[in-house]
């Protein structure tokens, strides 16, 4: 019998995380529910562990990274539930996270994707993300990272997209706008599907009452230059493949002079070239991209002024800066990125 929902996990030499985040999943209220989970070419003995601890998981085992995003379709292709839900392996959920996600999503047919209320482990009172958001320049943040948590808050919202970290989707939606970009391997892989959503007239729903505990970067490692390349190439790929047109040609010297102001705090104060390089990457493959795009998309349900309607309005460069300053800290690294080289996980 087809479970309701399938849990998808992806691990890349994480079996120090996967105890806690499997120990969490099995102790939910909602039953109805298979767990996969996607090995990418793990050394550190994350297979055997899982094999002797947790026989009830089911394990698909790549003999190297495909990636974030190709792992995460890997599943998704070899599951056929209504729902499927995709869960960092650095992270805790509470008791209740998938029956919440589950009853917001089945209040509405053309609810295509629910947000998580993603904590940060080592600061629980923070949040780190509750969705995405994306403004006219572009840019992609974690909706109200840094803020404190009301733990009282119940009030469920529409939102631009979901954190792929710990979300729901539906299938029909995925199998309206297909699944995540296998180009990105990893990062803004959801940002992408998020916009691609938004396009066909889908709802996405941020659900604050389905928390998780999440170890940020546990396996990706915040600013290392692996991310950061990809951050950087990603983003190019991103507004090309979904910016709105013509209003792309009024955005973009925007756009364009918004992201030339990051690149000197990365290149200057942290000697980081990712970014720089990345970007580069991206525009190299960008005309090979749009047409790839332009060849496959989905027809678009909304105008091009209505999907510029739902992207935020221009912040002040010093408003950008300010998004991020809880990162900057990056408190929970010396302990929990000793991983985070070249992992395609997030």
């Amino acid at each position: 019998m087809t479970a309701c929902v399938s849990v998808i996990i992806l691990n890349w030499n994480g079996q120090h995380f996967l105890e806690r985040c499997l120990k969490s999943l099995l102790t939910q209220t909602f039953q109805d529910f298979e767990i996969v989970l996607v090995d990418n070419g793990s050394e550190d003995g994350s297979v055997p562990f899982l094999e002797e601890h947790f026989p009830q998981v089911r394990v698909i085992i790549n003999q190297e990274n495909l990636g974030f995003a190709a792992a995460n379709n890997q599943a998704i292709r070899a599951t056929d539930s209504e729902f499927v839900a995709t869960l960092n392996n650095d992270t805790e959920v509470e008791s209740n996270w998938l029956e919440e996600l589950v009853r917001a999503a089945e209040t509405d047919g053309r609810v295509g994707a629910c947000t998580s209320k993603m904590l940060f482990a080592h600061q629980p009172g923070m949040i780190n993300s509750t969705g995405i958001a994306l403004d006219r320049a572009g840019i992609a943040w974690d909706r109200r990272g840094g803020e404190q948590d009301d733990p009282a808050e119940t009030e469920i919202v529409k939102v631009f997209g979901a954190c792929a970290g710990a979300a729901l989707y539906r299938r029909a939606m995925l199998d309206e706008i297909g699944l995540f970009d296998e180009r990105f391997f990893a990062y803004l892989e959801d940002v992408d599907l998020a916009w691609r959503a938004q396009w066909a007239d889908w709802k996405t729903l941020f659900v604050p009452t389905a928390r998780v505990l999440h170890f940020h970067s546990g396996t990706g490692g915040e600013g290392s230059r692996f991310k950061n390349w990809h951050l950087g190439r990603n983003k190019v790929w991103v507004i090309t493949k979904n910016y709105p047109w013509p209003q792309i040609l009024w955005y973009l010297p925007i756009i364009v002079l918004y992201d030339l102001g990051s690149i000197p705090y990365t290149l200057i104060w942290r000697g980081d070239w990712g970014p720089a390089l990345g970007r580069l990457a991206g525009l190299v493959k960008l005309f090979t991209v749009a047409r790839a795009y332009r060849a496959t998309r989905p027809l678009h349900q909304i105008s091009a002024g209505e999907m510029v309607a739902r992207i935020a309005r221009l912040a002040p460069p010093w408003v950008l800066w300010q998004r991020y300053a809880h990162l900057r800290e990056r408190w929970w690294e010396p302990r929990y990125t000793a991983n985070a080289v070249n992992s395609g996980n997030e």
